[in-house]
């Protein structure tokens, strides 16, 4: 069984969400919490978001994964930039509470030359001081490719962040298959390899949801460039095989290929057919 959706735009409510991927032929989705690259994010409507449940419940919804915006950065040199990175966490994490139950995935930061040990302290400090004992969103912190001075970009480091957060029960990973072969892992020539790895340092049972992407580079490139399936370095065969494996048995999956409407519906055809859906 696999849950397959894209990212969609909030703009016109929840509720239309649900409908644009009813339409799309898809059983999950995902939807910035606000502009991408910062700003107001969307007030929540509760009769909106009912609505939105309802459609959930009917169709049979795998977990939605909500993305925080690219600019909150927990860990930046910049004081301002950490402390408005963590007001846009804490604001977003009260919101996700009208959707309970749901995922809420952010990039971990960079550390803007502080050294990724320091960025690593301050990304679990800004954790420790939004996340509470009776939320029920589940934090899952993705997996990066590397590029430039990204905290995350091997599973050491995601554990060590897992570590020193208190509430760490709250926490989970984002699996991106793009920025994961980006950063050194072979999923394409050893992936029960990379997923021994990922069990030995951070646990299977954290891996929540995938983001499913191809990408435009060489495994290590550490260039975090997504691709299309089937058009990039990891191939349609690798991906079919990657979304067949028992360990991701009833994840959502998220598409972020550099796709329109139409290229997502193609996509998550492909993809149910795999599992003759």
């Amino acid at each position: 069984m696999i849950y397959i959706g894209c990212h969609l735009s909030v703009t016109n409510g929840y509720e239309a969400m649900g409908h644009q991927m009813v339409d799309f032929g898809g059983s999950t989705f995902a939807w910035f919490t606000r502009n991408p690259r910062g700003g107001k994010s969307k007030d929540v409507v509760q009769e909106d978001v009912q609505a939105l449940q309802q459609i959930l419940e009917r169709k049979k919804f795998g977990k939605l994964v909500a993305h925080a915006s690219y600019t909150m950065n927990l860990c930046s040199a910049n004081t301002d930039t950490r402390a408005n990175g963590l007001d846009m966490l804490q604001k977003d994490l009260e919101k996700m509470e009208a959707l309970p139950g749901q995922y809420y995935n952010f990039h971990p930061g960079s550390h803007t030359g502080q050294g990724a040990d320091v960025g690593i302290e301050q990304i679990a400090d800004g954790l420790n001081k939004v996340l509470w004992s009776e939320m029920q969103t589940t934090v899952l912190l993705e997996t990066m490719a590397g590029k430039g001075s990204e905290v995350g970009r091997n599973f050491e480091e995601l554990r060590a962040i897992i570590d020193r957060v208190v509430l760490n029960d709250k926490i989970g990973v984002c699996f991106d298959t793009c920025h994961t072969w980006d950063s050194g892992y072979d999923i394409v020539n050893d992936l029960d390899g990379v997923l021994d790895e990922f069990d030995k340092i951070i646990g299977l049972n954290r891996l929540k949801a995938v983001h499913f992407n191809d990408s435009k580079n060489g495994c290590g490139s550490a260039k975090d460039r997504h691709e299309k399936l089937g058009q990039g370095f990891i191939g349609m065969d690798a991906m079919k095989r990657f979304a067949m494996h028992p360990a991701f048995e009833g994840l959502p999956f998220i598409l972020e290929t550099p796709n329109d409407d139409e290229g997502y519906i193609h996509e998550i055809t492909t993809i149910k057919s795999w599992f003759d859906l």
